[in-house]
């Protein structure tokens, strides 16, 4: 089965490790996509174990499954990001020179509300430093489906290693967040190079 953070890797090679706890993601996009892939899938601690220790606090498995009540998430494009891609490559090989290593960025499920009623435009002030190797930016788009419409996620977040281990800590919400229309015989949005209504679609019903 085709992972689903829609990379071409099966989900036993790709996010399934990491969600069972047999491997540790060495960059801030798998983390990110790991954590796609735990929404999609109810793995809701794992979700919480991979926040900052100060993202941590106040938060429950109970509060995150809460806030994703009613949502399929069902699939995912990560956007390049230089700045990104070039301080991943500096924590990854950081973080592989120890045993026990793990990274972390996510899709949220709570900022699914704010995504459909009170999105903020992208502001570089709200993005934290990446000069350093221990922190890194990645851009995505989660898609989902709720009381059978498409809505978009689009966030810039925000990762940090703690404990050798990569963490996601908060993220900036584009203007583009919300309910969208995507044409049914459009190529669909996983990448499957088949058409939205004869893949993706189907998981509305």
């Amino acid at each position: 089965m085709r992972c689903y953070c829609c990379s071409s890797k099966s989900f036993d090679e790709c996010c399934g490790p990491f969600i069972k706890g047999d491997k540790h993601p060495s960059s801030a996009e798998q983390l990110m996509r790991s954590r796609f892939s735990a929404y999609a899938t109810a793995h809701y601690q794992y979700i919480l174990e991979t926040y900052t220790k100060e993202k941590q606090q106040g938060l429950s498995v109970e509060d995150l499954a809460q806030s994703a009540q009613g949502a399929t998430w069902f699939a995912l494009k990560v956007h390049p990001t230089l700045a990104a891609s070039s301080v991943d490559s500096l924590v990854g090989n950081l973080v592989s020179s120890t045993e026990d290593s793990s990274i972390d960025s996510t899709v949220h499920a709570d900022a699914k509300v704010e995504a459909v009623t009170n999105a903020e435009p992208i502001s570089k002030t709200n993005l934290k430093s990446i000069s350093k190797p221990n922190n890194a930016i990645v851009e995505f788009t989660a898609y989902y489906f709720e009381n059978k419409s498409m809505y978009q996620l689009h966030e810039t977040s925000n990762f940090s290693v703690e404990d050798g281990k990569w963490r996601y800590h908060d993220g900036v919400l584009h203007d583009d967040c919300g309910k969208i229309k995507y044409g049914r015989n459009l190529p669909c949005v996983c990448g499957s190079n088949k058409k939205f209504k004869q893949c993706c679609a189907t998981k509305s019903r």
